[in-house]
């Protein structure tokens, strides 16, 4: 440690009976102690979580709408998996996003865009991460799995598509007649 550094707390919005939701309440108490000298806290109240992972041996980008509770058995890079093969024992075993993904991704390929829609997140880190993230975040969370291989590589190509993609997704947050059945 060199002496300063910085952490991100995150706090969700009102949930179900809660107006004010519980989490966004204990982080603004960290920020109000702090976490010890030298530690910037920032807080955030959270309408969104979006996750971007590599599809391996893609040239596309692939919005993912669902995320899958069980049937992970392969080691991340830490030799981690977990014991009982799924995200939370005794959860649904999938989750899919409030965001209509399938109405995003048709919005971009009428613009000529390489982004497809996909139900199936891989079972590795990144659905386990974006299970946890849906079934904690009110499925307010987002899965979008950037290519490996080809022109949408490069972060002058990528990095726009990726502002354009989140945007319609907080304008669907903003306006729910905007998610269509999935």
């Amino acid at each position: 440690m060199d002496g300063s550094e910085s952490v991100v707390v995150t706090g969700f919005g009102p949930f179900r009976q809660f107006i004010v939701n519980p989490s966004w309440k204990a982080t603004q108490g960290l920020k109000l102690v702090g976490l010890g000298e030298g530690t910037d806290v920032y807080i955030k109240e959270v309408p969104l979580a979006v996750h971007l992972g590599v599809a391996r041996g893609s040239s596309v980008v692939i919005l993912e709408q669902t995320a899958k509770n069980s049937g992970y058995r392969d080691k991340d890079v830490c030799g981690f998996c977990p014991a009982s093969h799924c995200c939370l024992e005794g959860g649904p075993e999938k989750l899919d996003s409030i965001i209509n993904m399938r109405d995003v991704s048709k919005q971009f390929k009428k613009t000529g865009m390489d982004v497809i829609y996909s139900r199936d997140a891989g079972r590795y880190l990144c659905d386990f991460a974006y299970y946890c993230s849906l079934y904690h975040g009110q499925r307010r969370a987002a899965l979008i799995h950037v290519p490996s291989s080809g022109s949408l590589t490069s972060a002058d190509r990528l990095v726009p598509l990726l502002q354009s993609l989140i945007q319609i997704m907080l304008d669907q947050l903003e306006d729910p007649s905007d998610r269509q059945t999935q």
